[in-house]
Parts: structure tokens; sequence; C-alpha cells
């Protein structure tokens, strides 16, 4: 199986990159974020044609995460137990965001995968609300992992996506850049340090190397000022079956792309 995932910064304005590439590396399962659209928005005949089930959480034009799988697509689940909201406005209701989408993909005969694909907060600043719900809906993820392997240690899980978080020094082109920034904290890293103790991994860093997203200003791209902030998270069971692992650089390149690529990784 061929498992990517990306931050496709719209689904509808990406949708021919988007199936270009699935057929092109042939992809059996993307776990795509930043979708910006709706279900009823969202451009499902392009997927189907090729082939692809859809799985789709959006609510509005912001976030949106989905699944693409022509290997099967079974027990969706929008939102992880426990999963925070955010209250746009003073005073407003909390609203648990469309930031997670759980889905079972792979046939039988025990190669079946129990897929998130993942937005985390953005956190915008350190002194920001966003910034305290970024760490806790972190921390509700990591709980909410401790009960599913808990309950099934042998299961084949994998958390992937958009992060928000560098974890390591080597993950951003220059630290002192982001000195008092978010994404490079000490919390927003610690928070992924307790997934892994819960007992996840991180399944591609030993296999490749690079950047996965590029800001569009400042020539961040063709400057090779870019951030490491996708990742393949998986259970022990998981992390045992990844044979290999890309991040497809290319796919920052040519016409309107995203500012973020695809990070594969195959599995037996």
């Amino acid at each position: 199986m061929r498992l990517a995932t990306w931050n496709v910064n719209s689904a509808r304005t990406r949708i021919d990159r988007i199936v270009d590439f699935l057929q092109r590396r042939d992809v059996d399962v993307l776990a795509m974020q930043e979708t910006k659209c709706r279900p009823d928005q969202f451009p499902r005949a392009p997927f189907e044609a090729a082939g692809y089930e859809l799985a789709v959480h959006g609510l509005n034009q912001w976030n949106g995460v989905a699944i693409a799988s022509r290997v099967g697509l079974t027990d969706v689940v929008a939102a992880f137990p426990g999963q925070p909201g955010w209250a746009a406005k003073a005073g407003a209701e909390p609203v648990v965001e469309a930031r997670a989408l759980g889905a079972t993909v792979g046939g039988g005969n025990g190669d079946a995968v129990r897929l998130w694909s993942l937005y985390v907060p953005n956190g915008r600043e350190l002194t920001h609300p966003h910034y305290q719900y970024k760490l806790a809906w972190l921390a509700a993820l990591r709980d909410a992992v401790a009960g599913w392997l808990a309950a099934d240690p042998s299961q084949s899980l994998a958390l992937v996506g958009d992060w928000n978080v560098a974890p390591r020094d080597e993950d951003v082109w220059d630290m002192s850049v982001f000195e008092g920034a978010t994404h490079v904290s000490e919390p927003e890293r610690a928070a992924l340090a307790a997934l892994e103790a819960a007992g996840l991994r991180e399944v591609t860093r030993e296999r490749v190397t690079n950047y996965t997203y590029w800001d569009y200003q400042q020539l961040r791209f063709p400057r090779n000022e870019g951030m490491r902030i996708d990742f393949v998270y998986g259970s022990a069971a998981f992390a045992t079956r990844v044979r290999d692992a890309a991040i497809d650089r290319d796919e920052r390149k040519g016409k309107g792309p995203s500012d973020h690529v695809p990070v594969v990784v195959d599995l037996d």
C-alpha cells in the first residue's frame, strides 16, 4: 500500500494537480488537509473517475480534511474523542473545527490501517489564545492515542498530516528567524514527544530528509527557506510495515502549487 499525506491548500483550486499526483505516483490512499470547503462543495467527480472513494469533513472555507482511497474506506469518524473547540470571537461558543478525520483503509488479511488525517491548529503567536488552543488540541490527541492503543496495542494506527510543529532545529532553515515564534517552542515540541511516549513513532525522518513547506512570500522556495512540519506518526504495528518514504519536493514547482508538498510512505 502506498499512503500519502498532503496539505493541498484548497481542494477545489488544486484538483487537477491532486489527481495527477495520485495517478503519477500510483498512490492508494491520500490524506488531505486544508481542503477549504464543505462536503457538498468538494470536487468528488475527478477522484471517483480515477477510482477513489472519499471521506470528507469540512464546515466552511477554512480548515477541512479528507481521505481518498482506492483500497477501501470504512468506519469514518469526524473528530477524535475529546477534541477541543475554538471560539473565533470572544464570548462565542467554541466550535470543534474540521481538523481531524479518521477512517480504516486497506483490505482484509491484516493489512488494514486506521488512518487519521490531521490539520493541527497553527497557534498564531505565543501570546495568542490560539496557541493555548493548539496545545490543548495536541494534549487531547495524545489522550485519544493512549486510549486507542490501550484498547488494541497491536493495531496498525497512523496519524498523518500538517502538524504545524517543527520538532527539531534542523526542521527550519534558520532557527534565529523563529526566535519567540510558534512552531518551534518547547511546549509544542513536548506535545509531539508526548505522542511518541504514548506509543507512536515518526516513520519518515530516518528515510528521507527535506522540508515539506515553503511560504509563498519572500522567495522562500527558490531560496529553500522551508520547514518540515508534515509527518507520519504510526503505532509499532504500523511502523514495522513501512518500507520506504519520500517527500515530493517537485510538487512545490510549476503553476499554482500548494505551499506544502506530499509526504509518501510505502507499506508491506
